[in-house]
């Protein structure tokens, strides 16, 4: 039976000891695929730990594809690709020298309750931190601020989020590598301006629609691609012609699809396999994944330098706070430098010192843990209710672990157009998987595949109040 120490484990809760332990051995290649791992209760006990603690180890790598469960036999380890044992090659050639239809639309004024925008209530943003902050900011660097930004960025924020994303995501990045925006659509921009015009960018489908309309109005070539249940299809992804592909693999928009680590290794294969190939990894609102630790980004394990992370501040402070930033591979720096470097830094100094101290202080992470709390009771509240009421028989909740919304598979003959146009008469407003479609007038497999009566549940900005007259209102429009 597998054993491990739990002695000198630093600052790891037990289970994610354990996880940490499994996954290595797999991609280690120690646990080959196909291996069945010990029963929760008996290697709890050959351990000496609790069950509970090897059941959420379990858990664990269970969500990020590293093993698979079979009813009533047990779990088993994923076979992976291996995919990156030319890791180095291309490192060793050069030493390169670091130098979202729109879902946030509103309709204030016409309905009462917004099960679309991302929005947060004025009672939740930090807003005594943050003042303090910035009075402290004005007075202790009033000389910097009135300093022309760097063209990435103030060094202070880009260590800061430098710090925080080794801390929180495991991902080793060095400042130099971070580059801050106002917006990530400002950020998609310069990345079309970096690798070209005349690339091929791939967008999943279904997706977030604004993705796709900023291609387009770049003018550059912009491919749907299907995805399953394990996120993008590696092989349309070929078929397609595809130089770069936009994805979110942590949690996708809207349909909650986490991809698995196989799939993740096999996307990160398809971008080493070309030269001009690249992977915009959207990692928009990991911080809220509520159950278990956040997934593991694609770029920590990223060796061959081909994922453009991207982030945002938007989702976690607030959505008018425009601060995002990605994190470019050491290969390109030096050519952003080179054609971008002119750009002057599109956030205020004043901002972004003000962000740099939110961060530095703990500030951000203790409004993170706060927040995840209040979404998640958020979540659980409004699931519960809708359980308990006569939409219960009429629907299924599903994807509810991850971001801020999940899915309402609701059990209704109307189409969802006119399921959408009565809710709003009730004046509230909510969207259905089927808009996220970028349909191809002649991909009829495309259209049979569009799925119908399943509403997206955005309870970012719904209060605890609002939640008996959303459940009333769908009820009143189901019929129930």
């Amino acid at each position: 039976m597998l054993t491990y120490s739990f002695t000198d484990i630093g600052p790891d809760s037990l289970y994610m000891h354990l996880y940490k332990c499994i996954k290595n051995d797999i991609l280690d290649g120690k646990l080959e695929p196909g291996t069945k791992l010990p029963s929760k209760r008996a290697f709890a006990k050959n351990l000496g730990i609790s069950s509970i603690t090897v059941e959420n180890a379990y858990g664990q790598l269970l969500a990020e594809g590293y093993i698979f469960s079979l009813q009533r036999k047990g779990f088993y380890v994923t076979e992976l690709p291996r995919v990156m044992e030319k890791a180095q090659e291309e490192d060793t050639k050069k030493n390169i020298k670091c130098h979202a239809l729109d879902e946030n639309e509103t309709l204030n004024g016409i309905c009462d309750i917004d099960l679309v925008s991302n929005c947060m209530h004025h009672d939740n943003f930090p807003f005594s931190i943050w003042a303090r902050l910035m009075r402290e900011v004005i007075t202790g660097k009033s000389s910097a601020l009135m300093q022309k930004s760097p063209w990435g960025g103030i060094m202070e924020l880009r260590s800061a989020i430098s710090l925080h994303l080794k801390q929180f995501r495991n991902m080793e990045v060095a400042p130099e590598q971070i580059i801050i925006g106002a917006g990530t659509e400002y950020l998609y921009g310069l990345i079309i301006q970096l690798l070209g015009y005349d690339k091929v960018y791939a967008v999943e489908n279904p997706g977030y629609k604004k993705i796709a309309q900023i291609y387009k109005a770049n003018n550059v070539a912009c491919k749907y691609i299907p995805i399953d249940s394990s996120g993008i299809i590696v092989d349309e992804l070929k078929k397609r012609g595809a130089d770069v592909a936009h994805i979110s693999p942590s949690h996708h928009y809207p349909t909650g699809i986490v991809t698995p680590i196989s799939r993740r290794y096999d996307i990160l294969g398809w971008a080493s396999s070309g030269s001009s190939r690249y992977i915009i990894e959207d990692d928009y609102d990991s911080e809220f994944r509520l159950a278990g630790r956040p997934m593991p980004a694609l770029q920590s394990i990223d060796v061959m330098e081909r994922v453009i992370y991207i982030n945002t501040f938007t989702k976690s402070l607030a959505p008018t706070i425009r601060i995002s930033y990605m994190i470019l591979p050491k290969r390109l720096l030096e050519l952003f430098y080179e054609k971008l470097g002119f750009y002057s830094c599109t956030v205020s100094n004043f901002e972004q010192y003000t962000l740099a101290e939110f961060i530095k202080g703990g500030y951000f992470e203790k409004h993170i843990n706060r927040m995840r709390n209040y979404y998640r009771n958020i979540r659980n509240e409004l699931m519960k209710r809708i359980k308990a009421s006569p939409l219960a028989d009429k629907c299924e909740i599903s994807e509810e672990e991850a971001g801020l919304h999940f899915l309402l598979d609701i059990h209704t003959d109307m189409q969802d157009e006119e399921f959408i146009d009565i809710c709003r008469e009730n004046r509230i407003n909510v969207s259905c998987l089927s808009q996220y479609y970028n349909e191809d007038k002649d991909d009829v497999d495309m259209r049979n595949s569009i799925k119908q009566h399943t509403l997206i549940m955005n309870y970012s900005g719904l209060k605890y109040d609002d939640i008996d007259t959303v459940i009333e209102i769908l009820c009143r429009v189901i019929g129930v």
